[in-house]
């Protein structure tokens, strides 16, 4: 079993509060007490949310960032609760436990922030593996089933999606359940990549995996190259790498690489 160490933190949801409608999550503070560190996500849809502010609190994440590098993550948290005003406030500094600070800061984020999509530029669409699948190896019609928010760092792009992932095969990187972002069409070599592939064949419940894919390739005479050996690699070391054979090698393909864990 893979171990995680956690770590005892602390978060607060920053708050708007706006004439029409009241209190508005618009973020979340994540302090990890035993480095005085403190991680920061907003949102960015300040033009539509608060028009007249917009250009204001599109600087406050980065302001934040910095006063948290010159201060420490108390000393600002201190300061925010006893000088934010109406306008802006912070909320009561809950408990929580943390194994990977970024990734439960993106988590703590979907389940407070509800941000406006922004398809392709903050959202991308969620689909399940099989109409993944469908949509970019099969060039279907499909249709999402909702929009993720993508973390700020990752630049978006018309091929990404994002999906569930079930199984332990890669742990600790991604936990049994996440969800994940993928972007379609592998550019370049496949070699050594984390990608998301579709089995055909197999049962409905185990016919998706995410593996690291590793290749070997001999030249002919002729000068023509083609694979000598197909590998799929865990990351978990309580699973087994397996080699493909030449039927399985030929009923595999590959939907898309693994970019994040988005929660």
């Amino acid at each position: 079993m893979s171990v995680l160490t956690t770590r005892a933190a602390k978060f607060s949801i920053l708050e708007l509060n706006l004439a029409q409608r009241g209190r508005v999550a618009v973020g979340v503070l994540l302090q990890d007490p035993e480095r005085d560190q403190l991680y920061i996500r907003l949102r960015r849809d300040w033009d539509q949310l608060a028009p007249e502010e917009a250009e204001l609190l599109a600087s406050l994440e980065s302001d934040l960032n910095q006063k948290a590098s010159e201060m420490g993550a108390e000393s600002l948290l201190d300061y925010l609760e006893g000088t934010l005003s109406n306008f802006l406030t912070i909320g009561d500094r809950s408990g929580t436990m943390v194994d990977d600070f970024p990734r439960a800061l993106n988590r703590l984020y979907r389940q407070n922030v509800q941000a406006s999509v922004r398809e392709f530029v903050t959202h991308v669409p969620r689909y399940s593996l099989a109409v993944a699948a469908g949509k970019f190896l099969d060039n279907e019609e499909v249709a999402e089933e909702g929009w993720e928010e993508i973390p700020p760092n990752v630049k978006p792009a018309k091929q990404m999606f994002a999906a569930q992932i079930v199984g332990r095969s890669m742990e600790p990187l991604i936990p049994d359940g996440s969800l994940c972002l993928f972007r379609a069409a592998v550019a370049g070599s496949r070699n050594e990549k984390l990608v998301l592939v579709e089995m055909l064949g197999r049962g409905s419940n185990d016919r998706y995996t995410v593996k690291r894919y590793r290749s070997e390739k001999v030249q002919d005479a002729e000068g023509t190259w083609s694979h000598a050996r197909i590998r799929m690699e865990p990351l978990n070391p309580e699973f087994e790498a397996w080699d493909l054979d030449a039927k399985e090698a030929e009923n595999l393909r590959v939907i898309a690489e693994f970019v994040c864990v988005l929660d």
